[in-house]
């Protein structure tokens, strides 16, 4: 059986939402490149009408870019090995998959099995979220990770000391993903649920709530943002452009937070806010 490869290139906020769209057309296996990503779907399933019109339906919010081939039937296992690179959090973490070994040094390793999964660690927004992370107290911290993906910064905050951690995703394959992963690096969460936070109910609210999504489903989420962190606790974005964040600072302080530091790298933007 051959498969088709479809190569996007996009803007990077809509790399999950495509994937997710994807999905549903039956593609089984992503891999995140530094333009966007690439697809695989089996020939036999595969339909050229139903993929041009997804896109064109996003062609108004994001630049879409792609290119299709056919390709024989391939290891995929060994394809992530060619693809997926461990990535290094200044001299903080390590995050590796499960075929890279150990290095030492670093304070904390993550083990992530990517699957399909964004979060990787490889996007500049990701590595942003860690590297804050390592600025804040976590030790005995209740923490929910939002559109958690492969769950990396639960794990980190996991490790960072919290007491609890929870994680959501609308995705379903996120997920199961998720619960691999806290798995791999030895670590119980308390939830991992799927829907999106307005369908989600939580016992009480949070130290520490991260939300590395993007900005319009940011700012749709704010006001639940601020009824899930109690008042003293912290909130972490990504997700979004620098140009973005004045946008972003003004709902944030219109939902009871104050900035207390941002980071910028390759034009993305993340910022550390305290709930007032």
């Amino acid at each position: 059986m051959n498969y088709i490869e479809i190569k996007v290139h996009c803007d990077p906020p809509f790399g999950e939402i495509l994937i997710a769209e994807m999905g549903e057309l039956d593609f089984d296996t992503f891999v995140e490149t530094e333009v966007g990503f690439d697809a695989y779907i089996s020939e036999d399933v595969f339909s050229h009408p139903a993929l041009q019109q997804l896109f064109n339906n996003y062609r108004k919010q994001t630049r879409i870019w792609y290119e299709l081939k056919k390709i024989e039937k391939q290891n995929w296992n060994e394809e992530w090995e060619k693809n997926y690179d461990p990535i290094e959090v200044g001299t903080d973490i390590f995050v590796r998959a499960t075929f890279h070994e150990s290095k030492p040094g670093f304070k904390h390793e993550i083990i992530i099995h990517p699957q399909m999964s964004f979060g990787t660690g490889h996007h500049e927004t990701t590595h942003q979220m860690l590297a804050l992370e390592m600025t804040l107290d976590h030790q005995g911290k209740k923490v929910l990770d939002v559109g958690a993906g492969t769950g990396i910064l639960a794990i980190m905050a996991s490790k960072l000391g919290a007491s609890e951690v929870s994680a959501t995703d609308i995705d379903d394959w996120c997920i199961d993903n998720a619960k691999e992963n806290f798995a791999l690096n030895g670590i119980a969460p308390k939830d991992v649920l799927l829907g999106t936070i307005d369908e989600l109910s939580f016992d009480e609210p949070f130290d520490i709530l991260y939300a590395n999504i993007n900005k319009n489903v940011l700012l749709a989420e704010m006001e639940y943002y601020a009824k899930l962190t109690k008042p003293g606790g912290h909130l972490f974005l990504s997700g979004f452009y620098t140009y973005d964040e004045a946008d972003i600072l003004e709902c944030t302080a219109a939902n009871g937070f104050e900035k207390l530091n941002s980071t910028e790298r390759k034009n993305w933007a993340a910022i550390l806010l305290k709930k007032l």
